[in-house]
C-alpha cells in the first residue's frame, strides 16, 4: 500500500514538473528580467541599503522590518533545500546540475522582485480586517474577485507545500546517521517518533508566538547559521584547494555534456533531463516563482513596494548562488559523490566526514539542526496564512494541528516520498503565482518608474 502511494506521488511529481512548468519558471523569469531592463542587478547596491535599514520607518504599514522579512523568507529556503536538495541534485545530475541551479537563481531574482513588489502593492484585508500580502491577495486585489479561483488553488496547494516534511525527514536522518548509529543506538520507529515529538515541542514554542516572534527569531538565526556554514565549508575547500578549480569548471562543462546524469532521459535526451532536474532542485532551494517568499515579504513595514521587491531579490543570490554552491563544492571536492550511494543529507555528511574525520559530521549536524529548525518556524506561518484566506483568520490555528501531525509523519516516512510530495505541491503553487505575475507585470513597471523618479529627486 505504502509503496503504491509512493509510486503515485513520484509519477505525479514527474508529470507536473514537465517542460511547460520549466518554461513557465525559467522563460517567465527571463521575460521579467528583460521587461524590467535588468533592474534587480542595476539596483543591487540600493537593495543592500534598504536591507540595512536606511529607509526603515517604524510608522509604515506592516508587521516586520525589511531585514526580518528577508530573514523569514530565507529561513524557509536556507534549509534542507541547500543541504539535502543539493546532494540530490549532484547524486542524480552530477556537477552540471549546479549550473542549472545557478540559472534558476539568476532568473529567480527577477521573479522574486516582481512577486514581492506585488505583495506590497496589492495587500488585502483578512476576515479580521488586518492587512495581509501574498499571491492570493495580489490575485484578488490586483486582478479582481473573478480571479479568486486562482487564489484558492494557490492556497490549497500552499498548505501542502508549507508542510515541513522534507526538513523533518532529513533532520531525523541526520540525527540517526551522525549521532545515534555511531554511538551504538538501534534505529526504530520509536527513536524516530521521539525525535519528532522533540521537534514538535521546539516548533510550537515559536510557532504559537505568531509572525513577529518568527521574524525576530529568524533575524537572529539566519545570519549566524549562514556564517557558520560558510566557515565550515571553507575549511573543506582550503583542505582540497587543488581540485576546487577543476570542479568549478566541471559545473559549467558538464551542464552541457551531461556526462554524469544518472536519471531517465527527457526532452529527447539526457541534457534536457539534466536541465529539468537542475531547475527543479533550484526551485526547491530558492522557491522563486513558487510564491512562498511573497507571503513573508508582504508583511514588511513599508509604503514603497519596489523597496521590498529589491530586498526579496537578494534571497536567491544568498541561498542558491552562495549556500548551495558551498554545499556542492564540499560534496564534489571530497569525491564522495563518486564513491558512495548515499543521498540527501547523508551524502553531505559523508563529505564533511571525509574532509574532517571524526568531527566533520558533528559540525554539519549543528548547521542542519539550525537550518531545519528555522525552516519549521517560517513554514508554519505560510500554511496558516493560506488557511486563513480560505476559511477565515479565526480558524487559521487549525493548520497548526495539521502541521504538527506532518512532523510526526515525516520523521517515519521515506525521503523520496516526502521530496516528491513537496515538489508536486510547489509545481501547482507556481502556476497561479506566475500567471498572475505576468498579467500584473505592467503595473510593477509603472511602480518602478514612479519609485526610481522619486529616488532621483531625493538624491
Amino acid at each position: 500500500m505504502i509503496k503504491n502511494v509512493e509510486n503515485f506521488i513520484a509519477d505525479f511529481s514527474t508529470f507536473v514538473w514537465g517542460p511547460p512548468l520549466v518554461f513557465l519558471l525559467i522563460g517567465g523569469g527571463i521575460f521579467l528580467l528583460i521587461y524590467s531592463k535588468f533592474l534587480p542587478f542595476r539596483y543591487l547596491g540600493h537593495a543592500i541599503q534598504v536591507l540595512r535599514g536606511t529607509y526603515d520607518n517604524p510608522n509604515d504599514t506592516g508587521e516586520i522590518t525589511h531585514f526580518q522579512a528577508l530573514s523569514t523568507a530565507l529561513s524557509s529556503t536556507i534549509g534542507m533545500g541547500n543541504i539535502a536538495g543539493v546532494a540530490v541534485a549532484i547524486s542524480v545530475g552530477g556537477p552540471g546540475a549546479m549550473f542549472w541551479m545557478w540559472m534558476s537563481a539568476i532568473v529567480g531574482m527577477s521573479t522574486k522582485f516582481f512577486t514581492s513588489t506585488l505583495a506590497i502593492m496589492y495587500r488585502g484585508k483578512d476576515s479580521n480586517g488586518d492587512l495581509q500580502g501574498g499571491p492570493m491577495y495580489f490575485i484578488t486585489e490586483g486582478l479582481g474577485k473573478s480571479w479568486k479561483p486562482l487564489a484558492v488553488i494557490f492556497c490549497v496547494f500552499g498548505m501542502f507545500g508549507a508542510l515541513p516534511v522534507v526538513n523533518v525527514n532529513q533532520l531525523t536522518q541526520a540525527i540517526n546517521d551522525i549521532i545515534l548509529v555511531p554511538n551504538g543506538f538501534t534505529i526504530s520507529f520509536g527513536t524516530n517518533l521521539t525525535i519528532a515529538l522533540l521537534l514538535v515541542v521546539l516548533t510550537s514554542i515559536i510557532m504559537y508566538g505568531g509572525l513577529k516572534r518568527i521574524g525576530s527569531t529568524a533575524a537572529k538565526m539566519v545570519p549566524s547559521m549562514v556564517l557558520l556554514y560558510f566557515v565550515f565549508v571553507m575549511i573543506i575547500l582550503i583542505t582540497n584547494y587543488e581540485v576546487v578549480p577543476k570542479y568549478l569548471s566541471m559545473m559549467v562543462t558538464d551542464a552541457f555534456a551531461a556526462d554524469n546524469f544518472k536519471g531517465d532521459p527527457m526532452f529527447g535526451g539526457v541534457l534536457g533531463a539534466l536541465i529539468l532536474h537542475g531547475v527543479r532542485r533550484g526551485a526547491f532551494s530558492n522557491e522563486a516563482g513558487i510564491g512562498t517568499a511573497a507571503l513573508a515579504h508582504g508583511a514588511a513595514k513599508t509604503e514603497e513596494p519596489v523597496r521590498e521587491g529589491l530586498v526579496a531579490m537578494l534571497g536567491p543570490a544568498i541561498d542558491t548562488i552562495v549556500v548551495c554552491t558551498l554545499t556542492a563544492l564540499a560534496i564534489l571536492v571530497t569525491g564522495v559523490w563518486e564513491t558512495t550511494s548515499d543521498n540527501g543529507v547523508s551524502l553531505t555528511a559523508a563529505a564533511f566526514g571525509a574532509a574532517m574525520p571524526g568531527i566533520g559530521p558533528y559540525l554539519l549536524m549543528i548547521c542542519v539542526f539550525i537550518f531545519s529548525l528555522s525552516s519549521l518556524f517560517s513554514y508554519s506561518y505560510y500554511g496558516t496564512k493560506c488557511l486563513s484566506f480560505l476559511i477565515g483568520s479565526d480558524k487559521k490555528h487549525y493548520y497548526n494541528y495539521i502541521y504538527i501531525l506532518s512532523i510526526i509523519l515525516a520523521a517515519t516516512t521515506p525521503f523520496s516520498m516526502m521530496l516528491n510530495f513537496i515538489d508536486g505541491a510547489f509545481a501547482l503553487m507556481a502556476i497561479p503565482t506566475m500567471i498572475s505575475t505576468f498579467i500584473l507585470a505592467p503595473k510593477v513597471i509603472k511602480e518602478i518608474k514612479r519609485y526610481t523618479q522619486k529616488l532621483k529627486e531625493t538624491q
